[in-house]
């Protein structure tokens, strides 16, 4: 299954249900055990973050939150850019990286083309040399694009400012680089943005999902326990990828704080009255889009206070462990099928055959239909299937043995190691495939070694998230390279330093707060091995309390 999940000689979700036909005709495990898999709660979780993300794209409600954003840090380059990094990387925590990727492209570069002009011609004047008899040939920016509300005039004047060859070769790279530097950014900070939350990409939820599986009475994970231990980690490699990224492509210098005698200073006020227009045809905020935004703001809030550890949350009300975050998901998720997406008439209900305003709900069946990748929901199945089969057979356990060197690696080393393993193997693998392959493999290992089984399991998870080198790494990655501005050097001079800063950044929240918050320097009780291996045969254990 790793193979093909490599490789893809299968599509991904037919290879994730090969363990419905495999274990059983081989012996690993009944049908009854294995079937079940393939929709735990964590899936339902799943899949109501993937509806809550379509009614936000049915309604547009993140094209304005992403204009907002914008309009609030400015056009400097450097600023642009972080704006846009923070702008990805909030809606990669609740929509997908793949989605935020393909909302946010289309306005950097409607932004890209107001600064610089059409993208030809810029390409163009960084080839500009002179003739023998001194002329020169210059093609001058042109955008002829009504709706950026920029003329030829406009475009010549900026230009006449840089008055030799030379100096207008310069500028195109610079604004070349500029560009680079937009277009990579977006994707780098969707995926960063996705590890901030348990439903903001796949290899959380499969973490949870294995917990479960694997060591039953670990409840230490949950919505509200992620997001505060990742958020501040997610900010931290944020503002790092910020720095390096601005500082690679141009957009890093002295003009952060130096406006006064900017030659760019035009385009620059030309590309922030596109926002402002963008934002402006957008009008106020409509009723569906508000209530839109009220739904989402108590999903996330509902999520992170049903039992955030720190405090006691709303589900002591309930049965103890009856509601889970898949509970709450669902319960907002299903409002949004029968709430109306316009304001209903008052006046209707007192007099019947008063006027009405059509019944339209926030979301149908159809459109979430149409958007949840059902996909992917069956390679969650089928990580948890094959997690299944390695723990019951022994697998995981046998494999464990042979790590055992690293058990005499300093804890804080191996965390490293292992951040680093699993984001170098992700560059050629789906994020989702090497956790799948890898978890069961990892929690063996601490078990083995005597280690919380959350130190080593965390940062590999985090770590599958840091696929930045390649454009086949990650979906995100792909759309980015497939505007065909990118070369793959690009992607991997700024990727392999992004490696680098996420593993540590990683190894500095797991070594400060995250030992406080989960106890890492201590080995848990509730980390007892489902399997024993004995003389090469593997029981099964079974502890009562």
């Amino acid at each position: 299954m790793a193979v093909f999940w490599c490789t893809e000689a299968l599509p991904l979700a037919v290879t994730a249900m090969l363990p419905v036909c495999l274990f059983p005709t081989m012996g690993v495990l009944p049908s009854k055990s294995v079937c079940p898999q393939y929709f735990l709660e964590t899936n339902f979780l799943f899949l109501s973050g993937l509806v809550m993300a379509s009614a936000i794209e049915e309604w547009g409600l993140h094209r304005r939150i992403a204009l907002k954003v914008l309009k609030i840090v400015g056009v400097k380059p450097a600023w642009l850019i972080l704006g846009m990094m923070i702008t990805s990387s909030f809606l990669s925590m609740w929509l997908s990286n793949t989605a935020t990727t393909a909302m946010m492209l289309p306005i950097a570069n409607a932004i890209l083309e107001s600064l610089f002009g059409d993208l030809e011609t810029l390409k163009e004047n960084c080839k500009v040399k002179e003739e023998s008899d001194g002329q020169t040939q210059v093609k001058l920016h042109v955008l002829p694009s009504e709706k950026q509300m920029l003329t030829i005039e406009d475009r010549r004047d900026g230009m006449e400012k840089f008055e030799t060859p030379e100096d207008i070769r310069k500028e195109s790279e610079y604004q070349m680089k500029v560009w680079k530097g937009f277009l990579i950014c977006i994707p780098y900070a969707a995926s960063i943005g996705g590890t901030a939350t348990i439903t903001g990409t796949a290899p959380n939820l499969i973490l949870v999902g294995q917990l479960k599986s694997y060591f039953p009475d670990c409840d230490l994970i949950n919505f509200g326990s992620w997001f505060v231990f990742s958020f501040p980690l997610m900010l931290v490699f944020l503002f790092l990828g910020w720095l390096w990224i601005a500082f690679l492509y141009g957009g890093l210098n002295t003009r952060l704080c130096v406006t006064k005698n900017d030659k760019r200073a035009a385009a620059e006020v030309k590309a922030f009255a596109v926002i402002e227009e963008d934002y402006r045809k957008l009008g106020p905020i409509n009723f569906a889009e508000g209530s839109i935004l009220f739904f989402f703001i108590l999903f996330a809030v509902l999520l992170f206070t049903r039992d955030p550890k720190f405090v006691t949350g709303w589900s002591v009300f309930f049965n103890k462990g009856y509601v889970s975050d898949a509970v709450t998901g669902v319960i907002i998720i299903s409002i949004l099928f029968f709430f109306p997406s316009e304001k209903p008439s008052l006046k209707w209900w007192i007099d019947s055959r008063a006027s009405n305003t059509p019944y339209v709900p926030l979301l149908s069946w159809k459109k979430a239909q149409e958007c949840v990748p059902w996909n992917i929901i069956l390679l969650l199945g089928g990580g948890f299937a094959m997690a299944k089969g390695c723990e019951e057979s022994g697998l995981a356990a046998w494999i464990g043995g042979h790590l055992q060197p690293l058990a005499q690696v300093p804890t804080p080393v191996a965390v490293i190691l292992i951040t680093a393993f699993v984001a170098s193997f992700t560059e050629f693998a789906s994020n989702t495939a090497t956790i799948i392959i890898f978890l069961p493999v990892i929690a063996e290992l601490a078990l083995r070694v005597k280690v919380n089984p959350l130190y080593f399991m965390i940062p590999a998870t985090i770590g599958c998230s840091f696929a930045f080198m390649l454009p086949v790494s990650t979906p995100p990655n792909s759309i980015a390279f497939a505007s065909g501005h990118l070369m793959v050097k690009d992607m991997v001079k700024t990727g392999f330093v992004m490696n680098i800063l996420g593993i540590l950044c990683v190894s500095l929240a797991m070594n400060t707060w995250g030992i406080q918050m989960f106890g890492l320097d201590s080995y848990p009780e509730w980390a007892q091995p489902v399997n024993v291996s004995t003389g090469g045969k593997h029981t099964l254990t079974i502890t009562n309390e």
